[in-house]
């Protein structure tokens, strides 16, 4: 729902107030940011991996414009310790120092450090699961210092097929991590089964919506069925699953997230090298409106500048980290005269939602996300009618009576340029020379938040001014193949006008 600014305040105060909270941990306030190996890496897993990665972190300054989680995916243990309380025991080639000394080094700089199990006998991998060791595991993580659980559901054993059974089940686990006095993040990866949607918000930080996502635009594979209008109900979320397959799924929940509780529709391919970089701003862009955790789950160790500078992009982050923490909605979505990857009609789409004002006034600014599936540039358009619609059907919401300018949220995007520099100047990463690394001004949350950021009218976090749109009007733009458009809406007096209105 599209709330005016107050309202939706007082949504989240009477949530934090009632103590609605996912498993009462007080964490993903606003969605989880970090990184995990898995996407890029798989099994391929070290401690020097996870220190190396840390450190690019922070010297690319992915740190500072949120990135926070160092996650460490599967294949990470020997199996369990019969002789000291069954715990699980970190592979001691891999991990020489044992998990407690990763954290520390995770720690050290500022970071928190994520481990991965399985609601299962064994995990994904075939390693040792936790189903019927929850207890002994979060007492293990919580002793390592560990902050974040990525809990898989390979090898369930059969509990599963209905809510209460899949809920119970991973329930089960977010006790045991509350019993720990620490406060680790619980992120649920049950890829959609059994609805988690429904029942996650009272258990955990966040909820896989699908099967996992692989580097594709919009490829159809068998493997990841439930396409198009009954894509919700899937009783099979299956896996290599397309960016437009799971942008379709999660169009049907977005009301299901929540400040505490969010729709995780997986880790982010931006960097993976399979897509264009149109593709990849629409993806980043998707996942940040649906206020999905944004994980990166690239080799940050080869990382292009211009995939850098698309994770780095503070104005399209600021969305996803908005205080009001309401998700976006799609509005409509067409099909076009052109085809797809599968020779199905291509679609476009308009996504919109309501963010925390930064005009101080009564209504909220607003997002618009505009995504063309075609396989050539479109022109694409959406009416205030359409943006606000929540808030009026028919063009009566009172927004579309009001004057509205528009920010592009990609117009300030870090050049290839400054982003080349970042990475010839990290240290980290062993190209640091004698000369000075000088780029545009960035984002830090270490000295801002993104709520003081926006709060104060931040210019990085608001992008930059394109047009005014009158009462009744529409948003024009002109966007790529397979690519996005992106706004930020901040509603003007009504007697403000600008030459370049539409």
């Amino acid at each position: 729902m599209a709330f005016k600014n107050l309202n939706s305040v007082l949504v989240v105060a009477a949530a934090v107030v009632l103590g609605v909270k996912a498993v009462d941990n007080g964490l993903a306030i606003t969605p989880q940011m970090g990184w995990d190996n898995w996407n890029a890496l798989g099994c391929d897993v070290s401690e020097e991996l996870l220190q190396q990665t840390a450190r690019l972190i922070v010297d690319y300054g992915l740190k500072d414009v949120g990135y926070h989680y160092v996650i460490l995916d599967d294949c990470w243990s020997v199996g369990r310790n019969a002789s000291n309380n069954s715990s699980l025991v970190a592979d001691p080639v891999k991990f020489p120092n044992g998990m407690a000394a990763v954290a520390d080094d995770m720690h050290a700089l500022g970071l928190g450090f994520g481990m991965y199990s399985d609601a299962g006998k064994y995990t994904c991998g075939g390693y040792a699961g936790s189903l019927g060791y929850e207890t002994v595991d979060a007492n293990t993580w919580a002793s390592w210092g560990v902050d974040y659980l990525k809990y898989d559901n390979c090898y369930n054993e059969g509990y599963a097929g209905n809510q209460q059974i899949s809920s119970a089940r991973y329930r089960t686990m977010g006790n045991a991590l509350n019993a720990t006095g620490r406060p680790i993040l619980y992120s649920l990866c049950n890829w959609g089964e059994d609805y988690p949607w429904n029942w996650g918000s009272t258990i955990a930080n966040s909820w896989r919506i699908s099967g996992d996502v692989y580097d594709s635009w919009d490829l159809y594979d068998a493997r990841c069925p439930c396409e198009g209008p009954n894509a919700f109900n899937c009783e099979l979320p299956g896996f290599h699953c397309s960016i437009t397959n799971i942008m379709n799924k999660a169009s049907f929940i977005v009301s299901k997230a929540q400040p505490g509780a969010w729709n995780d529709l997986d880790m982010l391919e931006v960097g993976n090298g399979a897509m264009t970089d149109a593709e990849y701003v629409a993806h980043f862009s998707m996942w940040a409106a649906a206020k999905s955790p944004l994980i990166m789950g690239n080799d940050i160790r080869v990382i292009q500048p211009k995939d850098l500078a698309i994770l780095s992009n503070a104005a399209v982050i600021a969305v996803n980290q908005d205080p009001s923490g309401s998700s976006a909605a799609r509005r409509w979505m067409y099909d076009t005269n052109n085809t797809d990857s599968n020779g199905y009609p291509a679609r476009i789409q308009m996504w919109s939602g309501s963010l925390q004002s930064t005009t101080g006034g009564d209504y909220s600014d607003m997002v618009v996300l505009l995504i063309n599936g075609n396989n050539a540039e479109t022109v694409m358009n959406a009416t205030l009618a359409d943006i606000f619609v929540d808030s009026g059907e028919q063009g009566t919401a009172p927004q579309v009576k009001m004057s509205w300018e528009v920010r592009d949220l990609w117009a300030n995007r870090m050049s290839e340029a400054d982003a080349a520099a970042i990475i010839a100047g990290s240290s980290a990463a062993g190209n640091a020379t004698n000369a000075t690394t000088v780029v545009a001004p960035r984002f830090n949350v270490s000295s801002t938040s993104y709520a003081e950021g926006l709060a104060s009218n931040n210019s990085i976090l608001l992008g930059n001014v394109t047009t005014t749109v009158l009462p009744s009007g529409t948003v024009l733009a002109t966007v790529a193949p397979h690519g996005a458009a992106m706004f930020r809406l901040r509603a003007l007096p009504t007697a403000v006008m600008k030459r370049d209105e539409l």
